[in-house]
């Protein structure tokens, strides 16, 4: 049986997850991306790891001077006091030193210095950990692609006989550069930032595996980097008993066939203000009240506003929130990645054992989110999934753009995700608008295949008699049938 060395962690929170554990050790790794992308923070996180855990470190700068890398650092939460740090960027005295190249070109006259330089900081210190920052200004000291290929080579073999794991940062460029670099690496990790937001790609992993991307991520001071791994729902399952789950409601439950079974995924649609939040807040309270945990997001409304709303329609939360048995969570527009808001989701699930969650609505989902990713659909259907394996009940809300008219149960195209659809709308009868709700799908049994008259009151959510003295209401404006 062959044994593997421990691996070493990368000190990012989420990228050791993204790579099967972390790195291993005696390797060189590739950090690339663009200016601003977070390699630097990359470094800073890996050696105060390696400090943390008693090894030696050495941090090679090609560019930023040994004051500007430590007060930069600080300003992250990171100290790099107890780091040596090797300054081989270029010195103010160059600019003004230009007899020194008017014979031999700056490569040959750098080149050398800068190679005992190397050594003699490697030789010194014997590091476990180093960081080269950036790797690709060597070309600099290169006269050919070929001179560059060499001396990388060289470096990179010195420090793997050294003992050293190296990682290393590479900025693309218009040459060949970054390729060569992405070539001689072991694994290369790829940052990439835009108005979407950040993310990270493990691109190469030579000899091991990782979970493809791209992952969210973020960097803010006091953190540094965060890693948010995209979910994964085949990895996760709760054994769980599929029984009713009741909305607090009776004559909703018996629309139901009895409520909504424990670990299905229910939608609720209907138009603007038609009640869909209200219903799904119905049994997150019920939830609650059974003395289970219930987790609400709102992509739509503030906190605030939520809370008062329900306060005034008798569905009080506040008592709920204050003892722990209901979250209320409400997402700021464009502040978190897909992967991010998942992280957030299965971490109050399975910190808190939580039974119960309410996406309200999933157009703000779509559209709240920051993410790259064309289709973040598919990003609700991995979280949902999880979600459903982890014998959690989800409820989704969703907005339909038509008041009345031709019924659509979903404009935004999730109903496949749903075990359960229950709609509401608005209706006109006799020149008045009125609210009809009724089920059109039940996976895990039967239902009650009538329309029910549908309304919320300052005493909660009422639902009526079935409504069958009229006809032709998926149309918004039914007709009185003729017997009535």
């Amino acid at each position: 049986m062959t044994n593997f060395p421990p691996r070493l962690s990368t000190g990012i929170s989420g990228l050791d997850a993204v790579l099967d554990g972390g790195l291993v050790p005696n390797r060189t790794y590739m950090v690339r991306g663009e200016s601003g992308a977070g390699k630097t923070i990359v470094g800073y996180h890996f050696l105060t790891a390696g400090r943390e855990n008693d090894e030696d470190v050495l941090f090679i700068s090609f560019e930023e001077s040994d004051a500007d890398l430590r007060a930069n650092a600080e300003t992250l939460g990171f100290d790099l006091s107890e780091v040596p740090i090797l300054d081989l960027g270029p010195s103010p005295e160059a600019f003004l030193d230009d007899e020194a190249y008017t014979m031999l070109s700056p490569g040959e006259v750098e080149g050398k210095s800068t190679a005992n330089e190397l050594r003699e900081a490697i030789e010194e210190h014997d590091p476990d950990r180093v960081v080269i920052d950036p790797l690709s200004q060597l070309g600099r000291l290169s006269s050919d692609r070929y001179q560059f290929r060499r001396l990388v080579s060289s470096l990179l073999s010195y420090l793997k006989r050294s003992g050293a794991t190296t990682l290393f940062t590479s900025q693309p460029s218009s040459g060949d550069t970054d390729e060569t670099l992405a070539y001689l690496c072991d694994s290369s990790i790829s940052l990439s930032r835009s108005d979407s937001g950040r993310s990270v790609r493990i691109e190469k992993f030579r000899g091991s595996d990782s979970q493809a991307g791209p992952h969210g991520m973020r960097i803010d001071g006091g953190h540094g980097m965060r890693v948010f791994p995209r979910l994964v729902p085949d990895s996760h399952h709760r054994e769980f008993t599929i029984e009713p789950l009741s909305s607090g409601i009776d004559d909703l439950d018996a629309l139901l066939g009895g409520g909504i079974e424990r670990g299905s995924i229910t939608l609720v649609s209907g138009p603007s203000g038609v009640g869909k939040s209200t219903t799904g807040a119905s049994f997150a309270r019920a939830t609650a009240e059974r003395g289970e945990r219930a987790a609400i997001y709102l992509f739509e409304e503030s906190k605030r506003s939520f809370r008062h709303r329900s306060e005034s329609i008798g569905i009080p939360i506040d008592d709920l929130v204050e003892a722990g048995d209901l979250r209320v969570d409400a997402v700021e527009p464009l502040s978190l990645s897909t992967d991010e808001f998942a992280q957030r989701v299965r971490a109050e699930v399975e910190a808190n054992d939580t039974k119960f969650v309410l996406i309200d609505g999933t157009a703000g989902y779509q559209l709240s989110l920051t993410d790259e990713r064309s289709d973040i659909r598919r990003e609700l259907h991995a979280l949902a999934r999880y979600l459903k394996n982890m014998g959690v009940t989800v409820v989704l809300t969703e907005e339909v753009q038509q008041v009345t008219g031709a019924f659509h149960a979903s404009d935004n195209h999730v109903s496949y995700l749903a075990d359960n659809i229950l709609f509401i709308r608005y209706i006109e009868v006799r020149g008045e608008i009125r609210k009809a709700v009724g089920v059109l799908k039940k996976r895990f049994g039967g239902f009650e295949p009538t329309l029910r008259s549908f309304e919320i009151g300052t005493d909660g959510i009422t639902v009526g008699e079935p409504l069958d003295g009229l006809r032709g209401i998926l149309t918004g404006t039914p007709t009185w049938n003729e017997a009535e």
